[in-house]
């Protein structure tokens, strides 16, 4: 037997070895994957494309660079940890960085149109510019509460708290800051939601990002057009997974774990939860956007109401702490001794949560204002311009200083999120834990009809022409999504499929990159459509 046998030889045997090796091993995962329950086994399944997105949305560029210390420390200068052990960090996420700047850019490119236009806005929303039969599903303000809807929620209480609770009072300001920023640039995703959409023959709208990527770019050329296709179905694919997990499954998950909590018997019966809140939810969102925009009227304004009614009673009854609240969230926004984690961390918190409160650059608020009966497409974006105040300013501010003026922002007794916040409202409103519990349903019913309406226009983008092709109308495969999104409701209910909502959270930060792109490209566009809009404003040609 020569060398070269040997070697062939040895090799053939080295090959079969790694072979059975292989099966073995493939046996083994398949003998381990029987003990997983069907919760775990998606859990698994969801796992790499989490991590996936997650380097990508989540990546610091600084962290390299030693320009600062993510690492967040206590008021004696130790680590903090969370209750794994783990230490807590405060990086300087892509994605926030992303929105941060087009927040600065918008803001100051369009001269601070969503501060300036405040009082425009409220004008157009009470209907004194509004003319008869102007094209549309809905009313400005039912636009709005459909979108405010989408974004006020969890992040308002539970959010808020954690930012609170470890960047300290000081995050409030940057979030107040952040909900600021946030203001022009959801003018500039609404104004062309409403600009490029598309009103079929039986008067259902269609717009949003996936419609102003296409067709905006396809304007300035081949090869943007082709960019634009790409961002649009990008955009389309995310709003989908968004819409499904981030505004469903969560909210139905943690909706129905707040109602165990006072009701501990009912825990084994999520999926019975789950059907009712489906069968709900079906009723609703059959009717399309009209009916959803019924809904959310009356919505939206109680839930917002009784919530910031509440927080003003609290603060009313501890005035007596308005100077030193004050006093902290400014001295803890700017001075680095004073807060956990440094200037550079208390920023983080506070703009993190605000950007991701109020969604604004995220595009989704763009498809609920596309259906406005409104005919000028300025003053659409003008309206949608104060959700972020709404949102951000007034009733993530309103949780923040309910919990500085109850001293519980400096002492959070080992709590946090909801239970952070519930506590505070508690120690001076006993009976408010049975107010939250009402809060945290409604807010989870409204987001998920509300999202519902996102996904289904990103599903219709993709494929609703395979409806009208083979069944003649876009109705069939609307009705195919709205059922699978109805049953994706009772699964959220009734299992805890963490990371499968990690990935659908993620997928609605995703949705900021295509966005943004398109928006800056389209800027002198927004600019220059704000500026015709504002002269004729000033020369009162847009009244009745």
């Amino acid at each position: 037997m020569n060398i070269f046998t040997k070697k062939y030889l040895l090799g053939f045997i080295f090959i079969i070895m790694s072979l059975a090796m292989f099966a073995e091993q493939k046996e083994q995962n398949k003998e381990n994957e029987k003990d997983l329950t069907i919760s775990q086994k998606i859990d698994k399944a969801f796992t790499p494309l989490v991590d996936g997105l997650e380097k990508i949305l989540f990546l610091d560029p600084f962290s390299l660079t030693g320009i600062y210390d993510d690492q967040v420390y206590d008021k004696n200068g130790k680590p903090v940890t969370d209750e794994n052990g783990q230490p807590v960090k405060a990086p300087l996420k892509m994605i926030v960085l992303w929105l941060l700047a087009g927040g600065v850019f918008f803001t100051i490119y369009l001269k601070f149109i969503g501060l300036r236009g405040i009082k425009h806005a409220i004008d157009i929303i009470r209907g004194k510019y509004s003319k008869k039969g102007a094209k549309g599903e809905v009313t400005p303000f039912q636009s709005v509460t459909t979108a405010l809807s989408a974004t006020v929620g969890m992040g308002n209480i539970a959010g808020v708290a954690l930012a609170i609770g470890i960047g300290g009072p000081g995050a409030t300001f940057w979030m107040i800051l952040a909900g600021l920023l946030g203001m022009s640039l959801k003018f500039a995703e609404c104004t062309l939601g409403h600009k490029y959409r598309i009103i079929g023959k039986d008067g259902a709208v269609s717009g949003g990002p996936m419609y102003y990527l296409k067709h905006g770019l396809m304007k300035r050329g081949k090869n943007m057009g082709k960019l634009g296709a790409f961002l649009a179905f990008l955009f389309a694919v995310t709003v989908m997974g968004g819409s499904v997990g981030g505004g469903n499954m969560l909210q139905a998950n943690q909706a129905f774990h707040q109602l165990v909590f006072f009701f501990p018997e009912i825990e084994h019966y999520g999926a019975i939860y789950g059907i009712v809140l489906a069968i709900i939810v079906g009723i609703v969102i059959i009717g399309g956007i009209k009916s959803i925009g019924k809904v959310t009227e009356k919505i939206v304004p109680l839930m917002a109401g009784i919530y910031v009614l509440s927080a003003l009673i609290i603060i009313i009854m501890n005035i007596q702490n308005t100077g030193h609240a004050f006093w902290l969230i400014i001295s803890n926004a700017f001075a680095p001794d004073a807060v956990k984690g440094g200037i550079i961390g208390v920023m983080i918190y506070g703009i993190q949560r605000g950007a991701f409160s109020n969604e604004a650059g995220m595009g989704s608020a763009a498809i609920a204002h596309a259906a406005s009966k409104n005919e000028e497409s300025v003053s659409e974006g003008i309206v949608a311009s104060i959700e972020p105040f709404v949102d951000t300013v007034i009733i993530c501010t309103m949780t923040a200083l309910v919990l500085i003026f109850t001293g519980f922002a400096e002492d959070t007794q080992g709590l946090a999120g909801v239970q952070l916040t519930s506590a505070a409202f508690k120690s001076t409103l006993p009976w408010f834990p049975v107010v939250l519990l009402v809060a945290v349903t409604l807010f989870a019913f409204s987001t998920i009809i509300s999202w519902s309406y996102y996904g289904l226009k990103g599903f219709d983008y993709l494929f609703g022409s395979l409806g009208e092709k083979y069944f003649g109308s876009r109705k069939v495969t609307n009705r195919i999504f709205q059922f699978s999104f109805l049953v994706f409701v009772i699964i959220g209910a009734s299992t805890d499929i963490l990371t499968v909502m990690e990935f659908s959270d993620m997928m609605i930060l995703a949705m900021a990159i295509p966005n943004l792109l398109g928006l800056f490209i389209m800027a002198p566009e927004i600019k220059s459509d704000l500026n015709i809009y504002w002269k004729k404003l000033k020369a009162g040609e847009l009244e009745k």
